[in-house]
């Protein structure tokens, strides 16, 4: 589906450690602030459905549908034709079978009003220009009674060790770029507000923070990895020499750092990420 004009649209870059950090990804460490709710949901409702908003790899998506009793189906969304193919592989292999994919545009999900009995995102909104709006259309096709559950990170809430200039510098670059293509770097902060701004009611909404961790050699090596492509050679490095907020050498240190850091057998990261449930 296309995007509307007048807003940018979040199309991550398929290399390889980038696809290899997402599919890390799963409602254990993603989306566990909405399991209790989602086990409620199937003592009450015998075929509940789950939109899955900007879906990606899909490695939450079919995480999430194994919460959902038998009869329960979740439909998976992306701007991408290419990823929800891979979504699609990845729920196979796994040997899920109560989930669908469909390409859509979180700004104009292609659904009637009160279609789903939970409506999730994760990761999404932070990179869009426009995330009330795209909160509001969530709400719009949640059921009454129903939720909409939403995380995002917060780029100015990061902890690590060892401390590293060239990861500091990453880091700041990573703000930097994240806002100038559109998006924003505290939308984790934000959620209580962009929701009531999108026709939540405060007293409909909880909200929490959640973390990701960092710390052993194959954690370190999918988030660490990440940030090498991404200075060294992926669209990060591209956009830093555009705006000229790096050099090489800057960007190559970067890099330099941050395989330092993968190989620090007492390394660890660790990043906030805001939460909310929103009970239409």
């Amino acid at each position: 589906m296309a995007q509307p004009t007048s807003h940018n649209a979040y199309l991550p870059g398929y290399a390889a450690n980038q696809i290899q950090h997402h599919e890390w990804r799963t409602a254990e460490n993603s989306a566990a602030y909405l399991l209790p709710s989602l086990k409620d949901l199937s003592t009450t409702n015998p075929i509940p459905t789950l939109l899955d908003v900007g879906a990606g790899s899909g490695t939450i998506s079919a995480s999430l549908a194994k919460y959902l009793p038998q009869g329960g189906q979740v439909l998976a969304t992306d701007l991408s034709p290419e990823i929800l193919e891979r979504a699609r592989s990845h729920a196979t292999q796994a040997g899920v079978t109560n989930i669908r994919f469909q390409q859509a545009s979180v700004y104009a999900l292609p659904f009637a009003d009160a279609s789903f009995d939970v409506v999730h995102a994760s990761m999404v909104l932070c990179h869009l220009d426009a995330p009330v709006q795209a909160l509001a259309e969530m709400l719009r096709v949640a059921k009454p009674g129903g939720l909409v559950a939403d995380r995002e990170s917060d780029l100015r809430m990061w902890s690590y060790h060892p401390q590293l200039p060239g990861i500091d510098k990453s880091l700041k670059l990573l703000r930097a770029t994240h806002e100038a293509a559109g998006g924003s770097v505290d939308g984790g902060a934000r959620l209580v507000s962009w929701a009531m701004k999108a026709g939540a009611r405060r007293e409909q909404i909880t909200a929490s923070f959640g973390t990701w961790c960092y710390s052993t050699p194959e954690e370190r090596r999918v988030w660490g990895g990440t940030l090498v492509e991404r200075v060294r050679g992926g669209g990060m490095r591209q956009k830093a020499l555009e705006m000229g907020t790096a050099t090489e050498a800057d960007l190559d240190e970067m890099a330099e750092a941050w395989e330092q850091w993968i190989g620090t057998e007492d390394a660890c990261l660790g990043c906030l990420h805001g939460e909310i449930l929103i009970r239409k």
